[in-house]
């Protein structure tokens, strides 16, 4: 209520409930509970408090964990927090830079990381050298631009993730296509078979944001040299003058994610090799081909309703010719 009533500045706050809820079915799909749950970019905790209601809150064995740069927001984080019984033992959520000074490296690695970080949002980048000894992002061998942190928030979840673990993380299209060092940072993903599966997202879900964004779920234990690519763009309902997930909605999305069986017009499974080929383009769309929803025409029925149309057009030519003919004789 709080993000819709603030327009476009409560979406800095706020993820939709139904978006949370399926990025915390991804991560706890097929577990029963999880160990630690974890956003970086935590806003109001809505993505943390998803796990307590998909799980159940004493599912989550020791707690929920995050940070956030926004001291008013980081307030209201810690309040939703009580506010949903979770006990302030079981919760641990700081104030900071997460991408600059991380505070919980003596939790880390975390079984479960859910996280919606700002949308190419500027950073220090190699303006600080030290960074890219920082072994969050020195693995990939180049920082994120520094007018683009999406990759850095990607890298930062990558290394703080469990060798068991699952991250879903909301992201701007763009870093699934753009080239330069985003480029070199996907190669660094898909060569190493992190990149479990790519979802796109329908347009106009967020607060203030109209775009069409998407999910990457990472994962360090894949069983198979392969990305799964699923285009969800489609599947919403509309309600007021937003676009929302229905349950059916992402009941289809978690079951094709839990099946990986290649659907017409809604998800391939794509070799690493391929998507190498391709440039380390991770767009939907370059692999899921989008159904042609426009009319089939017939070519022989049309081509004979020509001729049709043709015959009846010279048969009234001769009808007025003969009139013409008439009215002149009579004439002279």
């Amino acid at each position: 209520m709080y993000a819709s009533n603030a327009g476009k500045s409560g979406g800095e706050y706020y993820t939709p409930q139904e978006v949370s809820e399926l990025l915390a079915r991804i991560v706890s799909h097929g577990r029963d509970h999880v160990n630690k749950v974890y956003d970086p970019a935590c806003g109001s905790g809505s993505l943390l408090l998803q796990f307590a209601k998909v799980l159940g809150k004493h599912n989550v064995k020791k707690g929920f964990f995050g940070q956030e740069l926004n001291i008013t927001t980081y307030n209201l984080c810690r309040i939703n927090m009580f506010l949903h019984n979770i006990n302030y033992a079981d919760f641990d959520i700081h104030n900071g830079d997460t991408l600059l000074e991380p505070y919980h490296w003596d939790d880390e690695p975390f079984d479960a990381i859910v996280s919606n970080p700002p949308y190419s949002t500027k950073w220090v980048g190699d303006d600080n050298p030290l960074l890219i000894n920082d072994p969050r992002y020195a693995p990939a061998g180049v920082l994120a631009p520094k007018s683009k942190s999406d990759l850095a928030f990607t890298m930062h979840m990558l290394s703080w993730l469990s060798t068991e673990g699952t991250a879903a993380i909301v992201e701007f299209p763009g870093v699934l296509y753009r080239s330069g060092k985003e480029q070199k940072i996907r190669q660094y993903l898909v060569d190493n078979n992190y990149v479990d599966t790519v979802i796109q997202l329908p347009p106009n879900l967020f607060f203030g944001v109209t775009i069409a964004t998407c999910i990457i779920v990472l994962k360090k234990s894949k069983h198979e040299n392969k990305t799964l690519f699923i285009d969800a763009s489609q599947l919403f309902v509309h309600e007021g003058n937003k676009n929302k997930l229905s349950s059916d909605n992402i009941a289809a999305i978690i079951a094709e994610y839990a099946d990986r069986k290649e659907v017409a017009h809604f998800s391939a499974l794509v070799d690493n090799k391929t998507i190498a080929e391709n440039g380390y383009n991770l767009s939907v769309s370059s692999y899921v081909e989008a159904e042609d929803t426009r009319p089939q025409t017939d070519i022989k029925e049309l081509n004979a309703r020509i001729a049709r149309i043709v015959e009846h057009e010279n048969r009234l030519r001769a009808e007025i010719d003969a009139i013409i003919r008439e009215l002149e004789a009579e004439t002279l």
